[in-house]
């Protein structure tokens, strides 16, 4: 019996390569993908990878990522390589990285923050303090937000 992963091409589209084991179902919730999806979606979790050990793959096709999404990515994938693709070609390669700061990205999980109150109109603004694991601070109450907890704005 063959080893091998076989998982089909996409003619055009994103692939996301290398996240973290079992974080793929929170890349698709990132992406917006649901049961009514009308293209194409592979999702591989837990292939073996030379790299990791483990990783997750998600392909989504006729569907290319803005920065904001590549940001949100970062959070929970922080050294994801995202490949565009062309006619069954790599035309692009970005390797995420985690962001220094991140504005109306994550939601405080502190009710009295001020950009939790809807008279204020204050987006909220977080700096990373960790990387292994992740962790931000609210830069208005200074809150900590570990990656795995923080709730992401749609």
């Amino acid at each position: 019996m063959s080893q091998e992963l076989k998982v089909s091409r996409i003619r055009q589209g994103t692939v996301i390569d290398h996240i973290r084991p079992g974080m793929a179902l929170t890349v698709l919730r990132i992406l917006g993908i649901g049961a009514a999806v009308s293209h194409s979606v592979v999702v591989a979790m837990n292939v073996p990878s030379g790299a990791l050990a483990h990783k997750d793959i998600v392909k989504v096709e006729n569907q290319v990522l803005d920065e904001e999404t590549l940001k949100k990515i970062a959070i929970i994938a922080p050294h994801a390589t995202v490949n565009i693709i062309e006619d069954f070609e790599i035309t692009a390669k970005h390797h995420i990285s985690l962001p220094r700061a991140l504005r109306g990205i994550i939601k405080c999980p502190n009710r009295n923050c001020i950009s939790n109150q809807d008279h204020e109109r204050v987006s909220s603004f977080f700096i990373c303090e960790r990387e292994e694991p992740i962790e931000f601070r609210c830069h208005y109450c200074e809150a900590l937000v570990q990656a795995e907890q923080a709730e992401l704005y749609a």
